[in-house]
């Protein structure tokens, strides 16, 4: 494999799909692919089969949903331009509005064209340590609150959406939900939908699954609505890697190995999070013979991947294998000093290996 390049597992993506086409199975929810975390669309024939259809942040990932992957296009933006929702009407089957005005704004047309309309709500519960992804911490621009959730609106709506969570476990969706029905519970008997968003880490082996599920078939069982999930990590949580290969050592206080793949450029999360990704056969920090800092090979001072240790001595020409690197790496990636962006490959579950897609300089110039 020439590197950098992305690498999905198509055993360990249908594994994932397995286990939420369970949760499908015995809660009568259905599930959405968030595409602003993975939109490699051409494993959307595979990903179809298991799942109901698409939800996107944008006109772009609407269109890539509609034109790849049969079922549902759920559609939600912070606030919608005219030129985008006018396309949207006849692209998404349900949209989601983030405020009180842009639903009165559009909400008629969208009723009119058919779609389903959403009112994403703020439960004003925080459950998790990043401010960043943390649609409920203070100032958040995300949802509606309680306080100002707009009664004469309810005709218009289908059902109400939230998204508060990020790689969490099931406990933290029960305790979110509890916040929901507190401060809009009086409202979901008349509404026919409830989407609870994404961020939930499903397919993760320490998942509490049967809460999950208690907590679905409750809310179903309670009001009467078709519950929604929209994960995105859950669906290739641990299906991918980037290879990169080792172009030099330097030492400075610590030995560190340049790259071919860059933080920057290729996983841009490990610097925005901030976190550390898991290298195959390494260890932490001194915890194996050898201690390496894996950087980029860009001009940033700070495209440092993270500190890890290995048995044998790191030289040029070494692989170095990133596991979990599906999601949130191929939509992210970009060409910061002309680097070139990793091809994309696809391990077939008979250990084959097919090109999905390559890149050249005409990628990096078109963009500019």
């Amino acid at each position: 494999m020439k590197t950098p390049c992305f690498v999905i597992d198509e055993k360990a993506l249908l594994k994932n799909l397995q286990t939420l086409a369970g949760v499908k199975r015995r809660t009568g929810c259905k599930i959405l692919l968030a595409q602003k975390a993975f939109s490699c669309f051409k494993t959307y024939p595979l990903i179809s089969r298991y799942l109901d259809g698409t939800t996107a942040s944008g006109l772009y990932e609407a269109r890539l949903g509609r034109e790849h992957f049969p079922g549902e296009v759920h559609v939600f933006s912070p606030a919608f331009k005219e030129e985008d929702f006018e396309a949207l009407l006849s692209i998404a089957d349900e949209i989601v509005f983030n405020s009180n005005a842009q639903l009165r704004k559009y909400g008629e047309r969208a009723v009119r064209a058919g779609l389903k309309v959403q009112l994403r709500v703020n439960p004003e519960c925080s459950t998790q340590e990043h401010a960043i992804y943390d649609p409920c911490s203070p100032g958040s621009r995300m949802g509606v609150k309680a306080e100002d959730f707009d009664e004469s609106l309810l005709p218009l709506l289908d059902g109400l959406h939230m998204h508060t969570l990020c790689e969490q476990n099931s406990d933290a969706l029960a305790k979110t939900v509890q916040a929901l029905e507190e401060k809009f519970g009086k409202y979901l008997s008349s509404l026919n939908s409830l989407n609870l968003g994404g961020g939930h880490h499903i397919t993760r082996p320490d998942y509490d699954i049967p809460l999950l599920e208690r907590t679905i078939t409750r809310l179903i069982d309670k009001y009467g609505v078709t519950v929604y999930l929209e994960p995105g990590e859950a669906v290739v949580l641990n299906a991918g890697e980037l290879r990169a290969t080792v172009l030099d050592v330097v030492q400075n206080g610590i030995d560190i190995a340049i790259l071919d793949a860059s933080a920057a450029c290729h996983m841009p999360d490990v610097l925005e999070m901030p976190y550390r990704p898991p290298v195959l056969g390494s260890g932490l920090p001194g915890e194996k013979k050898h201690t390496y800092r894996l950087a980029g090979n860009t001009c940033l001072a700070g495209d440092v991947i993270g500190d890890y240790s290995f048995d044998k001595p790191l030289k040029a020409g070494d692989e170095i294998v990133f596991l979990d690197m599906a999601l949130y790496t191929m939509v992210k990636t970009n060409t910061f000093n002309g680097t070139p962006l990793p091809d994309i490959l696809y391990r077939k579950s008979s250990g084959e290996i097919a090109l999905l897609n390559s890149f050249s300089y005409q990628d990096f110039k078109s963009r500019l």
